[in-house]
């Protein structure tokens, strides 16, 4: 099975994409093919063995579109495309403009009052007043060729697009106005009066007025991917040989050493091996708080090193840094599309046929049946095809799509697909894994209660972790870790014995120490009646308990937990009041779980599960109707989050490509979750007002140019103002997604 992305040149609307879709999903051996009008990036997905790139090529070319294949690095970035797109288009409007303007004076100056040479004079000198217009006219045409060439080749191919509806109405409106020439040639005069050159101009002016203008701010949709790129450093201070060398970041190689100096970008992925500084990655994860760094930390590209100077490893270059990663998710997400962007591609496939027959038709009517003259059949026909162009049709889902994955990202939330940002918003029930995603993942100190009046905190804490310094479990690092940052020195150990499945035994300080569970205090006969009130609340609270005790009498009892990270119950509490059922999935036992579920706010427990069962507990609650996300670390959770109807991975900043998520939070923050689920709201909510805009502007302004308003004693739409209307139509509908950037998350 390959995967590959093409460049798709020549598309200008949602009938485009339509006409590229089909003809590539024709193939023999095609899975998926995905066009986005905004990117103008075709994504197939297909068995290598029935089909090649060459045959793909060659569908999109019979098709009328141009193409090659995208090849990340080789191809010219996107902003280098659009720049170069939009230069052009610039050249276009100012010289179509500095023929237009005296047209349209020359055409319509009179009418207005306002004065023209004599020479220009339609009564008196028809035939310079006509030929005149010509001229001015046949430069502009020229100027717009693309139109035509595009407009014709795709309507011959039977696949008419925007071109073809502004091809067909300016060459009727030419052609139209070439006969009216020739008659005022021949003498007839009054002939003057059925020109339409400046229509024509004017026509294509407008249009080119409007896509200078759409491409413009659609560039602005992509302004989030665009910083990311920018991220990157370019070149890097390399350590070799004992000597500082400036080099291209291209030049570098793993282990290599790169000085970073403060303020500068840090140019590579890798590990401190000296140096401590504050480290900002607020445009990698959304944290705007910077992060210490110091020996032995990872650090990342793209990130900026605030304060000290630090030397780093190089661990990850190219395209496996971890900005990398992040840009391609991104990429990867605006180029595919979500389920709502369907009912636009089902309509513009036959939208343009259908509005060249609509033309054709009220034309006729007008002319057989409304006894209208030719040139006003003519006028209704043009205003017809132009005012009706999709163009906002095709832009309405992705932009709004590359808008919001980006706002997404700049709050280091990464959406891996259009169907993950459309889903998002119809979650109704989130199921969290339990350790390190609800709590820290690591166990703490929670309590500690002496039973010796010569035995106070600070000496049994010093005692047990002295002991535990000896073993490498995890709990007794947890209880290290607390002596250390209580500023506690550890006493020598003599005889120390690892009791396996019971606790530590050995000798502190000269006397012997018992560290443990009950099961090693029954065992060696000590007394924990003491103790008993104390060991069943630890219990309740889900605690572990550790019993320490000296020459058969009981010294202590500490209470060692996994803790709530500090914004689970905020997240919890915030996702409830959304009117989201939330649910806790855990290996721990019915206490434990009970314990850390209460403390949470949460209602709802499945606990006792096995890594392997966590998908059939999702399973179960989608056999009850429920929309269900799964929240993990993306690891050992891995069937769960393929399993859900939205997997969310804590990526914590580290393995971001998680295959089983659908949704990343770059930082172990809860609260992402909830950004998550109303960047979707906002997006969809969005796209559908785009998509509403779409419809509404066609359903109200086509019976508007066939001669509605004129049948009630209105006005006639003028094919001008049908140009004008149609151009910012879609230049509304990528404003609306712009908005989408100022919406707070």
């Amino acid at each position: 099975m390959a995967q590959e992305t093409y460049l798709i040149d020549g598309m200008t609307c949602a009938s485009c994409v339509a006409t590229v879709e089909n003809a590539v999903k024709k193939l023999p051996g095609m899975t998926s093919c995905s066009v986005n009008l905004t990117t103008e990036k075709m994504a197939v997905s297909y068995d290598d063995s029935q089909v090649n790139q060459e045959k793909i090529e060659q569908a999109v070319a019979d098709a009328g579109y141009g193409v090659k294949l995208f090849i990340e690095g080789q191809a010219a970035s996107q902003e280098e495309r659009e720049e170069k797109r939009l230069a052009g288009m610039k050249q276009r409007l100012i010289w179509s403009t500095i023929f237009t303007f005296p047209l349209l004076y020359i055409s319509m100056g009179s009418m207005m009052g306002l004065p023209l040479p004599a020479f220009l004079e339609a009564a008196s000198h028809p035939l310079t007043f006509t030929l005149v217009q010509l001229v001015l006219t046949l430069p502009v045409m020229a100027i717009g060729w693309h139109f035509y060439r595009t407009g014709f080749k795709t309507l011959f191919k039977g696949h008419p697009n925007m071109d073809s509806l502004v091809a067909v109405a300016t060459t009727a409106a030419f052609l139209y106005s070439l006969a009216s020439t020739y008659h005022v040639f021949l003498g007839h005069a009054h002939h003057v009066h059925q020109l339409y050159f400046e229509s024509v101009a004017v026509i294509l002016t407008l249009i080119t007025l409007g896509k200078f203008f759409e491409t413009l701010s659609k560039g602005r949709t992509s302004e989030a991917i665009k910083k990311l790129m920018h991220l990157s450093a370019k070149e890097a201070l390399v350590v070799r040989d004992g000597q500082e060398i400036l080099l291209p970041i291209e030049e570098l190689v793993l282990g290599d050493q790169v000085l970073v100096k403060p303020g500068q970008k840090i140019p590579v992925d890798g590990q401190v091996l000296s140096g401590h500084s504050s480290v900002d990655e607020s445009m990698l994860t959304g944290e705007s708080i910077p992060v210490e760094k110091a020996i032995g930390d990872q650090v990342y590209g793209g990130s900026i090193n605030s304060q000290g100077a630090l030397t780093i490893e190089t661990q990850k270059l190219g395209k496996d840094t971890l900005l990398s990663q992040i840009i391609k998710l991104v990429e990867d997400a605006q180029a595919t599309k979500a389920p709502i962007a369907k009912i636009a591609d089902q309509v513009s496939g036959v939208f343009v046929p259908v509005v060249m027959g609509i033309a054709l038709v009220t034309g006729l009517a007008w002319f057989f049946l409304g006894g209208q003259s030719f040139s006003f059949t003519l006028t209704v026909a043009v205003s017809v095809l132009v005012i009706a162009c999709p163009c906002a049709l095709g832009l309405a889902t992705p932009t709004a799509i590359m808008v919001g994955t980006g706002l997404a990202a700049k709050n280091g939330i990464l959406f891996k697909s259009g169907d993950s940002l459309e889903l998002a918003h119809q979650v109704d029930t989130i199921v969290f894994d339990k350790t390190g995603t609800l709590t820290r993942g690591k166990p703490e100190l929670v309590s500690l209660t002496s039973y010796r009046v010569d035995w106070n905190r600070e000496q049994l804490l010093r005692a047990v972790a002295s002991l535990e310094a000896q073993s490498s479990h995890p709990i007794s690092q947890a209880l290290v870790d607390k002596a250390k940052e209580e500023g506690l020195s550890l006493s020598a150990v003599q005889d120390f014995e690892n009791l396996a499945g019971f606790g530590l035994k050995g000798q502190v300080a000269g006397q012997e120490l018992l560290v443990g569970n009950k099961a090693l205090m029954e065992k060696e006969e000590v007394d924990l009646s003491s103790a008993q009130a104390d060991f069943v609340q630890l219990t309740q609270e889900g605690q572990t308990p550790i019993f320490v005790a000296s020459q058969g009498q009981l010294l202590g009892l500490l209470g060692v937990a996994d803790q709530l990270k500090p914004d689970s119950q905020a997240a919890i509490q915030a996702l409830q009041a959304k009117g989201i059922e939330v649910v806790m999935l855990t290996g721990d036992n019915e206490q434990t779980a009970q314990a850390i579920a209460q403390e949470a706010g949460i209602n709802r427990v499945i606990s006792q599960v096995l890594p392997d069962q966590k998908a059939q507990a999702i399973s179960d609650l989608q056999a009850a109707d429920k929309k269900v996300a799964m929240v993990g670390d993306g690891i050992n959770d891995a069937p769960a989050l393929a399993t859900a109807d939205l997997g969310i991975a804590m990526g914590a900043g580290t393995d971001i490509a998680i295959e089983s998520a659908d949704i990343v939070l770059m930082k172990p923050d809860l609260l992402d979750v909830l950004k998550a689920l109303e960047v979707s709201r906002a997006t969809i909510r969005t796209i559908k007002f785009n998509l509403f805009w779409a419809f509404i502007y066609n359903i109200l302004a086509i019976p508007v140019a066939m001669g509605l308003l004129y049948l009630f004693g209105g006005p006639l739409l003028n094919p001008m103002l049908a140009g004008l209307a149609m151009s910012f139509s879609s230049v509304s509908v990528v404003l609306n997604s712009l908005g989408l950037n100022y919406h707070k998350v």
